[in-house]
């Protein structure tokens, strides 16, 4: 009898989509769904994106190089030089989207079995991908009560093993908003010294940090440029989640030659995004200043509502577009399905993404969730009012 892979089976499904069809069988039956679920913005994709895209005059869709558009890598490299981040085209190499990315460089840097360090909660999909790797995540926690800070540095050091290979942050954080202080980066610089490991650093979300703070990069740290690794995507930069283009960013060239060995099986990332992506890199910044400041004004209402509600704990995230809320409920999986199937205020519900897989720890999560501010401050004010409507109303609420 035939079986599936143990891959296939233990492949985890994401809590960010797992809800979908109960989306859309709401929507069938007439309601209005406030997807607080998704990172999927609202923000119009600048026209310097769109733009070369609808005046494309190109008589044949050719497969492009496997590294990527040299003219891009090359305009890459003096975006990145913008934020001081010193790197050539040749330590760029572009992506199918930053998931491709990520893929890339678990199984550049890893043999199956290996492992990883991250903090949790982080980005959902780090579990599908270390399944793809064969990896093992070992998790270090942190707490909603501590506005999810990286744990103590022995937190840390007591979990590699001679199987660890890197650590992996996410910053700012999906899915809590967290903005790593550049001392804690370089507490992990040190870490990754001391014990010969990788440091990996997702920086989608570099543009978009509040209250004044300032994003350090991983490859603004001395002493590192072997082991530092950018996981990079413009998918939220310009509000280009379709496009699927993404960036491995690192100054050793031996793990940009290893990746493009991937790069070369899978022949070559879409080219018609990267032009678009090319072109996308003069958005003047007027465009980020109205982003930034429009995503801080849905911060602050969101979190403000958040925190009128009785035993709701929402820490006030500090960049990116997401946080992760502490409910009063017994399960919030099975709340916010409950929310789509049995509950509406008016004809109108809300979706939001049970937390429990953000995490690697079985049973941590459970009465959270993650909620994106994606959408316009007027939707989220009525998006919060069915919530704490539908919170009043669960069967399963704990207070």
């Amino acid at each position: 009898m035939k079986h599936l892979s143990r891959r296939g089976v233990n492949m985890p499904s994401s809590p960010i989509r797992r809800l979908a069809a109960y989306g859309d069988q709401a929507v069938a039956a007439g309601k209005h769904v406030y997807h607080l679920n998704i990172g999927q913005p609202d923000i119009k994709t600048p026209e310097t994106f769109m733009n070369p895209i609808k005046n494309l005059d190109m008589p044949v869709l050719a497969y492009g190089p496997s590294g990527g558009l040299m003219s891009l890598r090359k305009k890459l490299s003096t975006y990145y030089k913008r934020f001081d981040i010193d790197v050539e085209a040749e330590d760029i190499l572009v992506t199918t989207g930053g998931s491709e990315a990520i893929l890339f460089t678990l199984m550049t840097i890893t043999d199956p079995g290996d492992e990883i360090i991250i903090p949790e909660p982080f980005y959902t999909n780090y579990n599908g991908f270390a399944v793809e790797a064969g990896v093992k995540i070992v998790p270090i926690t942190s707490g909603v009560e501590d506005d999810f800070q990286l744990p103590p540095i022995d937190t840390i050091t007591e979990k590699i093993t001679e199987r660890t290979r890197a650590i992996v942050i996410c910053n700012p954080n999906n899915p809590t908003g967290y903005v790593y202080s550049k001392a804690e980066l370089q507490a992990l610089r040190d870490i990754v010294v001391k014990h010969d490991l990788f440091l990996l650093a997702d920086e989608v979300y570099r543009e978009f940090v509040y209250d004044g703070l300032t994003h350090t990069s991983i490859l603004h740290l001395d002493g590192i440029d072997d082991r530092a690794i950018i996981l990079d995507s413009v998918s939220k930069r310009y509000s280009a989640c379709g496009a699927r283009i993404g960036m491995i960013v690192t100054r050793n060239r031996e793990i940009i030659d290893a990746a493009l060995k991937f790069g070369m099986a899978r022949l070559c990332p879409p080219t018609i995004e990267q032009i678009g992506t090319e072109e996308a890199i003069d958005t003047p910044q007027e465009y980020f200043n109205e982003v930034i400041q429009e995503y801080d004004e849905r911060r602050r209402v969101m979190v403000e509502a958040l925190r009128a509600m009785p035993g709701v704990v929402a820490p006030m995230p500090k960049g990116a577009f997401y946080l992760v809320v502490k409910l009063p409920v017994d399960d919030a999986d099975a709340f916010a399905q409950w929310l789509l199937t049995d509950f509406d205020v008016e004809n109108e519900t809300v979706m939001v993404a049970p937390a429990n897989g953000f995490y690697s720890t079985p049973n941590l999560g459970k009465d959270e969730v993650r909620i994106a501010y994606v959408l316009n401050v007027d939707d989220i004010k009525k998006a919060m009012r069915i919530l704490a409507e539908g919170l009043k109303a669960y069967p399963g609420r704990t207070i």
